[in-house]
């Protein structure tokens, strides 16, 4: 069937245009001024921003972590997703230590698999190095996953810079990317340790037993390490000045660096962990923790400059009764908060409105540089003939305030209750499909699971 969405500006990562789309089945056949095709069904998006699907490349479904399991599976994960404008996300296969890349794989399938709302791929997990996941590296690329996740914190998840060396080492050989969790562990449990003594056991611990200067140090080891290897890497969920101009410094030594950050840092403050009411305060604990005013200030500037490539949520979401774990000890709160449903609307409003950046911009770090970087382009990211018709209809126009009560995602609560919204998301279209209808997801359960190849950014 065709589809001819008339009257409406197509955003890209090069700006703005007014541009009708047509598109047939599943794909965009046609992009340009005053199309013609009899054939088919006209829809009226006068007004409205046409953008590419968003692209989550960074969400936590369905994962077992402090003793709990988070709120969002694939089911309600996919659909608040896509719910908010994504219609590809990218999760984090994670075998467990002692377990080889073929059983993270083969368990997240499992739990993914026509499941899914909206379509999805695989990072995976390194949190263990030996010579048998060595030999699956090559496995992992004939299954579609070009790129995998190393730690540098959490005991069960970390391996340790020899063995990321080595890592990093075969993935060179294949051309693959590597996205890294960037604190120093050891001076972080130092820290955790003397508030311990001090009986310093409330939710502010959090973030001053994980300083910016932590994550810092943290990035500039990573880049060393890749320096040594000649390999570019990602640091994922980057939130300070201080790590950034660690970037700026590798760049400057010839680096290919990759960034990406996540609303919660640029649109909250660290002031969130000083509320005297727990569960107030607990909401808030991610790692690294939400940072200070100015560090939001320089990511803006950074996605601005083009010095931070993408904006993913690092959905990781958990209910206030889980978040109650950790009460009188904040090391035992799961670290999490959700996202999927709200990025596109918070970087429009918090972004582009405000003029710290521009449209081109946001377009580039939801859509277009995740499918390039993550092996999807021109698939997906972009509004042309030939990529899959996921499309997201803007209403600059329909403001609205972000509310848990109007959620869909499997949490009881929203870290950015009542943000005033400036516009709204009016319809989400996957593969040609009519997927959200001003705020209803009426599509079935039938994401496709994604094959990706190599880094095109």
């Amino acid at each position: 069937m065709k589809r001819l969405f008339r009257g409406g500006t197509v955003v890209s990562g090069k700006g703005t245009r007014r541009a009708d789309v047509l598109i047939e089945d599943e794909k965009i056949i046609k992009v340009g001024r005053n199309i013609m095709d009899p054939a088919a069904q006209i829809i009226d998006v006068t007004g409205m921003l046409l953008m590419p699907g968003f692209i989550d490349a960074h969400t936590h479904f369905d994962l077992d972590v402090c003793n709990t399991t988070t709120a969002d599976d694939f089911t309600t994960g996919s659909r608040a997703a896509l719910r908010g404008g994504t219609t590809t996300v990218i999760d984090f296969a994670c075998p467990n230590k002692g377990e080889t890349l073929h059983d993270g794989l083969k368990l997240w399938h499992e739990k993914a698999d026509g499941k899914t709302y909206c379509d999805y791929g695989f990072h995976m997990t390194i949190d263990d190095w030996n010579e048998t996941i060595a030999r699956e590296i090559d496995d992992m690329y004939a299954e579609g996953i070009s790129s995998f996740k190393m730690y540098m914190t959490y005991p069960a998840m970390m391996i340790g810079d020899e063995l990321m060396y080595h890592a990093l080492k075969k993935l060179k050989e294949k051309g693959g990317i590597c996205g890294v969790h960037c604190e120093n562990s050891g001076v972080i449990d130092a820290l955790v340790s003397e508030k311990k003594a001090q009986n310093q056991m409330g939710v502010s611990s959090h973030p001053e037993t994980r300083p910016d200067y932590l994550e810092a140090e943290a990035v500039s080891r990573l880049l060393r390490i890749a320096q040594a290897v000649d390999i570019p890497v990602v640091i994922v969920h980057l939130t300070n000045a201080a790590a950034l101009k660690e970037v700026e410094a590798a760049r400057k030594r010839g680096q290919k660096v990759y960034v990406e950050t996540c609303p919660q840092y640029l649109v909250l403050d660290n002031t969130v962990y000083y509320n005297e009411d727990y569960l107030e305060a607990a909401k808030f604990v991610c790692s690294p923790p939400i940072r200070t005013p100015a560090d939001q200030k320089a990511l803006w500037s950074g996605l601005r400059r083009g010095e931070i490539q993408t904006i993913s949520t690092d959905h990781c979401s958990f209910t206030l009764a889980q978040k109650e774990a950790g009460r009188g000890d904040f090391t035992k709160i799961p670290g999490g908060i959700p996202g999927v449903e709200t990025r596109g609307e918070l970087i429009y409003t918090a972004g582009v409105t405000t003029r710290k950046i521009s449209l081109a911009t946001m377009c580039k770090a939801l859509s277009e540089n995740p499918a390039k970087l993550y092996g999807m382009y021109p698939r997906k990211g972009i509004i042309a003939k030939g990529a899959d018709a996921d499309i997201v209809i803007y209403d600059p126009q329909a403001d609205h305030v972000i509310r848990a009560e109007d959620m869909v995602a499997n949490v009881d609560y929203n870290p950015y209750e009542g943000f005033i919204t400036r516009g709204s998301i009016a319809q989400v279209w996957l593969r040609g499909n009519l997927a959200v209808d001003h705020g209803t997801v009426v599509a079935a359960c039938n994401g496709q699971y994604i094959a990706r190849g190599k880094n095109a950014l």
